[in-house]
């Protein structure tokens, strides 16, 4: 299995693969909210964008992941970027994470289309049995949005990752299986409606 750079679109969404041609729309994203003041997030300030999109490069150079513009389809805006990551196709699971939406976007249909495409792709395409999504026990905004996609949470791990303000942080991480699938698309084209 290899992860192509592929274009996933849906009614409202469009996740284009990351480029430097994103570059100045996505810094917009992150001002929109100032996202790297959220000590619960690891959105890089504007100053270390560069290595943001150096690490995506590795990151797919290294068939480990893809990184993605969210692109609303309203506006043109890019609204932010996810990624997959995190692949371990030997044990067919993939992580999806690394997301980041201006303040604009979120609590909107974009997150949640956008999830949908990814984990279409993820279980049809990629054919993993697993995706997994962590986040920062202390960001219960992200916690609630992966609970509302219908992950379910598998437990806590405990200083799990040192953040870049020096804090200990416990990681909460939550999974969709294969066989959860079709009930949670259903689910999520429910609430897209």
């Amino acid at each position: 299995m290899t992860i192509k750079k592929i274009i996933l679109e849906g009614r409202h969404v469009r996740l284009e693969p990351l480029s430097p041609e994103h570059k100045a729309r996505l810094c917009d994203a992150i001002y929109d909210g100032e996202l790297w003041n959220l000590y619960v997030t690891l959105v890089p300030p504007i100053r270390e964008i560069d290595n943001f999109f150096s690490d995506a490069e590795s990151i797919f150079s290294n068939q480990q992941g893809l990184a993605f513009a969210t692109i609303d389809k309203r506006t043109l805006k890019v609204a932010g970027s996810t990624r997959f990551m995190n692949a371990d196709f030997s044990n067919k699971r993939i992580e999806i994470g690394f997301t980041l939406l201006g303040k604009s976007w979120q609590r909107t249909r974009i997150n949640t289309e956008a999830k949908m495409l990814m984990l279409c792709h993820a279980f049809e395409v990629l054919n993993v049995n697993r995706v997994e999504f962590l986040t920062d026990y202390l960001n219960s905004t992200s916690r609630k949005a992966i609970l509302r996609l219908g992950a379910k949470e598998e437990g806590i791990l405990r200083n799990h990752m040192m953040m870049p303000d020096g804090r200990v942080r416990d990681s909460v991480i939550y999974s969709i299986l294969k066989n959860e699938w079709p009930g949670v698309q259903q689910h999520l084209e429910y609430k897209l409606r």
